[in-house]
């Protein structure tokens, strides 16, 4: 028995709030059955056909090569290290795609409201035509129409002989750190740390005062001058490959692959689409009387745009931008279409082809991509968070 709001006894199942937990008790109940059931029916059949199961095949030998790897590999390396390969490769085209898609979306996204009308109808017509593509038609076109009519490497296109580019990709120096280098990226880590600090202060001491410091310049000076300056009273500890031509191909430097740059401008364009609408229903959500407000102050476009507008539109803009970095990582696996050797390509493609683990390796290749997108998901409602308006 329990008590209804006026005080009378009522029997427990008329009780709404007992029934509902019942409710859900019992279809979790079901739901744990049903993927009992879908597990032990998979189990009983992959040992009726012999199938062995387990993450043991992580530890043999994977025996290919992959042309583009940020850790040392070879083809005696395991298929636990082909997968580390294929989820790095995975991060940085991402990581790449969502720092040039959110640059180009917000640049397009501001001119699209710009009082130049040429200016208004180019970033209307880019919208318009990136959109409405295809991601995987982009893809195919980067690579076959743009990358592929690029000259062998002999006839490569060179920018002041040290950065060549042709068909097999960007060839760029390599920078090779010597004896006392380490000190310099602790240098910048401490610039960092010094620029965010001073941020804070920054904004501490001008809502106590109303006196602004110029935290962007002394910022940019505490990021760059400080590794800078211990770079230089090291003794410049680095030194250059320079690529070069020897016989069919270069030597020296750093290969960037076709591939990866097809993909990367692929992403970044098409994404970038999307976040300038996002970008420009943002900036029109902020109410006409907070311009007005910041022109009767006599307040320059500029500083109006950075001070008054974008703050008040990023909490329109935020939500709809985790949605669309998430959707540019999910897209990433694309990259089949074209060899770049993503997790797609080397993990969830040449290593299931050659051990046969079907279930394990894409159940492992899903929980990549769903971690991936709750951490990248948790950061941004973080910042969402900090970038929220609060009321007095």
């Amino acid at each position: 028995m329990s008590r209804s709001p006026s005080g009378d006894r009522v029997a427990l199942w008329r009780n709404p709030t007992f029934r509902a937990y019942v409710l859900q008790g019992v279809l979790l109940a079901a739901l744990a059955a049903l993927i009992g059931f879908i597990v032990a029916n998979t189990m009983a059949n992959l040992e009726a056909r012999g199938i062995s199961t387990g993450f043991g095949f992580l530890d043999e030998r994977a025996g290919f090569s992959i042309p583009q790897t940020l850790i040392e590999y070879s083809g005696d390396s395991t298929y636990g290290r082909t997968f580390v390969v294929g989820l790095l490769n995975t991060l940085l085209v991402s990581a790449l795609g969502i720092v040039v898609a959110t640059i180009i979306g917000f640049a397009v996204g501001i001119a699209r409201l710009s009082s130049n009308w040429l200016l208004a109808r180019l970033a209307t017509a880019y919208v318009e035509i990136f959109r409405n593509i295809p991601l995987l038609v982009q893809i195919l076109f980067w690579y076959f129409a743009v990358l592929q009519a690029l000259p062998s490497p002999r006839q490569s296109l060179s920018l002041l002989e040290v950065i060549f580019i042709n068909v097999r990709g960007l060839v760029i120096p390599d920078p090779q750190p010597l004896s006392g280098f380490a000190a310099t990226p602790w240098a910048l880590l401490v610039g960092l740390i010094a620029a965010i600090v001073l941020g804070v202060y920054a904004k501490r001491r001008q809502a106590r005062t109303g006196k602004a410091l110029p935290i962007y310049w002394l910022g940019a000076g505490l990021i760059i001058g400080t590794p800078l300056l211990v770079f230089l009273l090291t003794g410049t500890p680095l030194e250059w490959s320079i690529p070069e031509l020897t016989g069919f191909n270069f030597s020296g430097g750093v290969r960037i692959l076709p591939e990866l740059v097809a993909l990367w401008l692929a992403l970044s364009i098409y994404t970038a689409a999307f976040i300038a609408e996002i970008v420009r229903s943002g900036i029109q959500s902020v109410p006409d009387g907070q311009v007005e407000a910041a022109n009767a102050l006599s307040l320059p476009g500029g500083i109006t745009l950075r001070k008054v507008v974008i703050p008040q539109a990023m909490r329109v803009i935020v939500p709809q931008l985790t949605s669309q970095y998430l959707n540019l990582i999910k897209n990433s696996s694309l990259a089949t279409a074209i060899g770049y050797p993503d997790l797609v390509a080397v993990f969830s493609g040449t290593t299931l082809n050659q051990t046969g683990q079907a279930i394990e390796i894409v159940a492992m290749t899903m929980a990549v991509y769903l971690v991936i997108s709750l951490v990248v998901s948790a950061l941004m409602n973080v910042y969402n968070a900090r970038t929220l308006l609060k009321e007095r």
